[in-house]
């Protein structure tokens, strides 16, 4: 007799007299012979993917490596990644052409990377960023199609939305994001009973029973309107997809634990808040997708200008950046500097948080793609080519690791354009302009 079990399995007894039941981790009888799929189904493992951002670049000669290719050099201030190093891959030497139009300091750069288009005024995003039509992919199917997240306490600091000036507005309270997820609308995805929530039945009713009146409107619209009218309904639409799957009993996941509580504390520019923030948000975050509760996230460490300080001082790390003057025994700028190895600091606590997940034969971090990137090469001249920019995880194994790419020149859309095609973006042609392309980075896709 073949000895069969799936992954709505659950041990069940009696407790003093009452029924009790303890769903079961993601064993490995669970999944198929390459621990890639679930036995029963084949559906696969998730694969996510996210923006992991921080501002005001680097010192190049002590960031960029000097080798191209595998087994690349690290320089000191890309020595926090080092236990990481061959799940990360150092993108350097792609430009972000402008077509005439003006470099606005600390926002033409990150535009430039996540629309393929060049900025025309500071007024949000001038298109869709690549992050939005890779969550149209993937995102639809879990509870939050998305979640942008701040550590600095401004909900603006974000470079993801679908355009129109419109931009995805942050998180910023680690506290609050804990209610967000986990509050009264968190879906255990391990719990043996699942009772669907009636305001989110009586939500998706109204969304549906008002489609007939949508199409007879938008018939007698100009275009210009039914363009905005269009935007509008697919935000609708994804609305009405994830209620779906709030009322769909969610898979069991091996990772998900329900997090304790987390207090309110000081949210602000403060390097010292800043650090734990961004560490309470990323554990978070971490469990939020061990829970499948979201495939897609933009986490932004500080804004394009930074304006992170120092407890008991004034002076931001842009100003810094501006009115520090180089050290002629060391070649940088120390006081700005140490805002850089903070950034660098934090990004190895988040890739290594998905790392020390186990999925299946692997991690998180092996089931995803994480592109973090800044918005300006060096700060001091405000600089947009040669933008340093990573990518950490294999996306499933869709993607090679521990590899430098020299991009000799060539527009930023092609990182656009090889993310979107990792992640299943039916794309061949990405960008405008100078920065339209088809052409993605080969060295990356397996």
């Amino acid at each position: 007799m073949t000895f069969r079990l799936d992954r709505r399995t659950a041990l069940r007894g009696f407790v003093h007299g009452s029924m009790v039941a303890v769903g079961l981790p993601l064993l490995d009888i669970f999944l198929d012979n390459h621990g890639e799929a679930m036995a029963a189904t084949g559906a696969p493992l998730p694969i996510r993917f996210g923006t992991w951002f921080w501002g005001l670049g680097v010192n190049p000669p002590r960031w960029f490596p000097d080798k191209v290719g595998a087994d690349y050099d690290l320089k000191v201030e890309l020595e926090p990644i080092r236990a990481l190093k061959h799940k990360i891959n150092i993108l350097s030497d792609f430009s972000v052409p402008l077509d005439g139009k003006p470099n606005l300091p600390h926002t033409s750069g990150g535009v430039g990377i996540r629309t393929g288009m060049a900025l025309d005024a500071e007024r949000g995003l001038p298109g869709p960023s690549f992050d939005v039509l890779i969550s149209d992919q993937i995102g639809t199917r879990s509870r939050f199609r998305s979640l942008e997240l701040s550590a600095t306490g401004d909900p603006r600091n974000s470079l993801s939305g679908r355009g129109n000036g419109n931009l995805n507005p942050a998180e910023v309270s680690a506290a609050s994001l804990y209610t967000r997820i986990f509050g009264p609308g968190f879906r255990d995805p391990n719990s043996a009973t699942f009772t669907p929530d009636t305001l989110a039945m009586a939500r998706r009713s109204v969304l549906s029973g008002i489609t007939d009146q949508r199409q007879a409107l938008a018939a007698r619209l100009g275009t210009a309107d039914r363009q905005r009218l269009d935007q509008y309904f697919t935000s609708l639409r994804q609305l009405e997809k994830q209620l779906d799957v709030e009322l769909t009993k969610p898979e069991p996941m091996q990772a998900c634990i329900l997090p304790k509580g987390v207090a309110e504390r000081p949210v602000n520019a403060e390097i010292e808040n800043v650090m734990v923030n961004h560490q309470l948000m990323t554990d978070l975050l971490v469990m939020a997708m061990a829970c499948d509760n979201t495939r897609v996230f933009n986490m932004n460490f500080n804004n394009g200008a930074s304006s992170l300080t120092r407890i008991g001082s004034t002076i931001t790390h842009h100003q810094l950046t501006h009115e520090e003057p180089l050290d002629s025994m060391l070649g940088y700028q120390p006081d700005a500097t140490f805002f850089v190895a903070k950034c660098m600091e934090a990004w190895h606590y988040f890739v290594n948080a998905l790392d020390s997940v186990k999925e299946g034969n692997g991690t998180m971090l092996d089931n995803s793609l994480v592109f973090a990137h800044s918005e300006t090469e060096f700060a001091k001249f405000h600089t947009i080519d040669n933008i340093p920019m990573m990518t950490a995880g294999s996306a499933g194994g869709r993607i090679r690791t521990g590899i430098h790419v020299a991009g000799d020149g060539t527009p930023v859309s092609r990182v656009g354009l090889t993310l979107q095609q990792a992640m299943g973006v039916s794309v061949d042609r990405w960008g405008t302009n100078s920065m339209e392309t088809n052409k993605t980075i080969k060295e990356l896709l397996i």
